[in-house]
C-alpha cells in the first residue's frame, strides 16, 4: 500500500493502525496518566473516543502513580473574616463553659459535697455561731453563675480582639517575610 500515511500493524492485535492514530493513542494514554493536561483532540480521519484501538498486552506492574504534591504559600488573612470566626468560636466556648458551671455545681449539690463542707466548719468551729453557717450563703449557685457569665463575656471580648490583632500581625509579617509554606499533597485513595 502506498499512501502519504505511515501504516503499523500491531500483530497482537491484528488491528491496522495510522500513524495518526498511533499518535492520538499515545497523547490520550499520556494525559490519562499524569491526570492532568488539556485533553488530546482526535485525529480528522474518525479515530476518537468511539474507535477501539486495541494495544499490545500490558504489564500489571506498572510504575505506582504517584500524589501530585502542590507548594503553597499563605500571604495574606483576612482580618474580618477572622474577627467573625474568632466571635463565633468564642461564643460557643462560652455557652460550654456556662453550661458545665451549671452541670458541675448541680452535681456537687446533688452529692451533698454543701451539706459536708457546712458539718466540717461546725465541727471544726463548734459553738453557736457555727449553727448558722452555710457555705451556701458564700458560693451558691447564683454569685458563682454571676462570675461564670462575667469571665464568659469578657472571654468573647478578649478572644476576639486577640485573634484579629493576631490577623493584623500575621500580614505585616507575612509583608515582610513572604507568609508561610505549605505543601498539600493529594490522597493516595
Amino acid at each position: 500500500m502506498t499512501d502519504t500515511r505511515t501504516q503499523r500493524v500491531d500483530h497482537d492485535a491484528g488491528v491496522e493502525e495510522t500513524a495518526e492514530r498511533a499518535d492520538w493513542r499515545t497523547r490520550l494514554q499520556g494525559a490519562l496518566s499524569s491526570g492532568s493536561g488539556p485533553s488530546p483532540k482526535p485525529p480528522a480521519d474518525g479515530a476518537g473516543p468511539g474507535t477501539t484501538v486495541v494495544a499490545g498486552p500490558k504489564s500489571a506492574t506498572g510504575p505506582a502513580k504517584q500524589p501530585r504534591k502542590a507548594r503553597l504559600r499563605l500571604s495574606r488573612v483576612d482580618p474580618w473574616s477572622v474577627m467573625k470566626t474568632a466571635f463565633l468560636l468564642s461564643i460557643a466556648l462560652a455557652v460550654v463553659t456556662i453550661v458545665s458551671v451549671v452541670i458541675v455545681w448541680s452535681v456537687l449539690g446533688a452529692a451533698g459535697v454543701w451539706d459536708s463542707i457546712n458539718s466540717s466548719v461546725q465541727n471544726v468551729i463548734g459553738g453557736q455561731e457555727s449553727q448558722n453557717f452555710d457555705v451556701e450563703n458564700y458560693v451558691g449557685m447564683s454569685r458563682v453563675m454571676g462570675f461564670t457569665m462575667l469571665v464568659a463575656v469578657i472571654d468573647v471580648v478578649l478572644v476576639t480582639a486577640i485573634a484579629t490583632l493576631g490577623a493584623f500581625l500575621y500580614n505585616m509579617s507575612a509583608a515582610l517575610l513572604g507568609g508561610i509554606e505549605l505543601t498539600l499533597s493529594e490522597d493516595s485513595h
